[in-house]
């Protein structure tokens, strides 16, 4: 709802008229990070452009690939949920995704290191200058 000065509160929705009926009707989450949108209904592609399929080249290309296609879907629902609160089924796939993000996340840090830049008070070394960089093109595609 937003308010206005001359005639108090007004409904808008943001999404167009999706209703909670429509909420069922999402893509997978790789096809969805493509797009750019979890709803199958809501996705108008500009012009005649189209997406193209991330293929990842090695094991932590695509545990990685993995986890920002959760992030993405996990955000998407996110922003959804703050306009349709109500949801339950949606509510329920969201912790579904959250949960399956953790367990990636903790698989990809124990292989290969951490996600993000951590706060710590330890002695060993940070050897964030031994990583790859993004014009390094290791394993075919460039970090970013």
């Amino acid at each position: 709802m937003l308010f206005d000065d001359n005639f108090g509160f007004i409904t808008y929705d943001l999404y167009n008229g999706l209703s909670n009926k429509d909420s069922s009707k999402l893509v997978s989450i790789d096809e969805g990070f493509l797009r750019g949108n979890m709803f199958a209904n809501e996705y108008k592609p500009y012009k005649s452009y189209t997406y193209k399929k991330i293929i990842p080249k090695t094991k932590r290309e695509e545990l990685l690939l993995e986890i920002m296609e959760l992030s993405f879907a996990i955000n998407d629902l996110n922003l959804y949920l703050d306009l349709h609160p109500e949801d339950g089924k949606m509510l329920k796939k969201f912790n579904e995704l959250v949960e399956k993000s953790c367990k990636y996340e903790m698989e990809y840090v124990k292989n290969y290191g951490p996600l993000e830049v951590i706060d710590s008070t330890s002695d060993e070394k940070f050897d964030w200058i031994s990583n790859p960089w993004p014009w390094d093109n290791e394993g075919g595609t460039k970090y970013v």
